[in-house]
C-alpha cells in the first residue's frame, strides 16, 4: 500500500495585515516537523502543496531538514486543489444575515486578534450555515463545490502514484476536513467538529491501495508534543 501524509502548514499570522505568513512560532513548528520526519527516517516520494504563501513555506521548511541530515527531498508540487477555502470572502457572504442574531458580530470581527475566543465562536456559527448549504450564494463557493475540489485533487495524486509512494501533501485545515468527509463519509457537521481540532503541522496518515483511500490516523502532532514547549500546539 501507499501512504498520503496530509499536513497542516505551520501556525499562520492571525490578526496580522497578512494572515497568509507563518508566524515565528510557525516557522519553528515547520522546522520541529522536518526534524521529525529525519528522526524517523521517513522516504517521501513526491511532496505536493497548496498555491497558499503558508503552505509552501511549511513544507521549504520542513523538506530543509530532510537534506540536512542526509535525506532525499523531492521538489516542491503545487496544486491549488488543497488551498483553502476563503474564509473572508464566506464571512462576509454570510456576517449580514448573523447579524440578526449576534448584533455584536461585526465588531468582534473587526477586532479578531483582541477577542479570540468570541471570534472563534462567530466563526464556527458562519461556519456551521455555509457547511449546511441553506445559505449558498452565487458569488461564493459552496462546501460542496469546495469538497469536490480538493477530492479532485486527491484523486489526482492516486491516479499517478506508484503502488508505494509516499507522498506528502501540505495544505490546510478546511482542506483536511473536506477530505476526511470524503473518505469517511461522516456528515459535514461532524467532520467540522474534527477541523477545530487539527493542530498545526499535524500529519493525519491516509493509505491507498489502487483508486482506494482509507484513514489510517489523524491529526498526530507527536513531533510538538515532545518538544514539551506548550506554544508550539496551537489551532489558527
Amino acid at each position: 500500500m501507499g501512504s498520503i501524509y496530509l499536513i497542516r502548514h505551520g501556525q499562520a499570522s492571525f490578526g496580522a495585515d497578512d494572515y497568509d505568513v507563518l508566524s515565528p512560532n510557525g516557522h519553528r513548528q515547520a522546522h520541529v516537523l522536518g526534524a521529525h520526519l529525519a528522526d524517523i527516517g521517513l522516504t517521501l516520494d513526491r511532496c505536493v502543496t497548496g498555491s497558499l504563501r503558508r503552505q509552501r513555506d511549511t513544507a521549504q521548511t520542513a523538506l530543509a531538514q530532510l537534506t540536512l541530515n542526509g535525506l532525499p527531498a523531492p521538489s516542491l508540487e503545487t496544486d491549488s486543489a488543497f488551498d483553502e477555502f476563503d474564509a473572508e470572502a464566506v464571512i462576509r457572504a454570510l456576517l449580514t444575515d448573523l447579524l440578526k442574531d449576534e448584533p455584536g458580530a461585526l465588531d468582534v470581527m473587526r477586532n479578531a486578534a483582541h477577542n479570540r475566543a468570541e471570534f472563534q465562536r462567530l466563526f464556527a456559527l458562519i461556519i456551521s450555515r455555509w457547511v449546511g448549504g441553506q445559505h449558498d450564494t452565487p458569488a461564493l463557493q459552496s462546501w460542496l463545490v469546495f469538497v469536490a475540489q480538493a477530492k479532485a485533487g486527491l484523486d489526482r495524486i492516486v491516479a499517478n502514484a506508484a503502488p508505494h509512494d509516499h507522498i506528502a501533501v501540505f495544505t490546510s485545515g478546511g482542506t483536511i476536513t473536506a477530505l476526511l468527509q470524503t473518505i469517511t463519509q461522516m456528515p459535514a457537521a461532524q467532520a467540522f467538529e474534527l477541523n477545530w481540532q487539527i493542530v498545526n503541522t499535524s500529519l493525519s496518515h491516509l493509505k491507498f491501495r489502487g483508486s482506494e483511500v482509507s484513514l489510517a490516523s489523524f491529526n498526530s502532532h507527536a513531533h510538538l508534543q515532545l518538544m514539551k514547549s506548550p506554544e508550539l500546539i496551537t489551532y489558527r
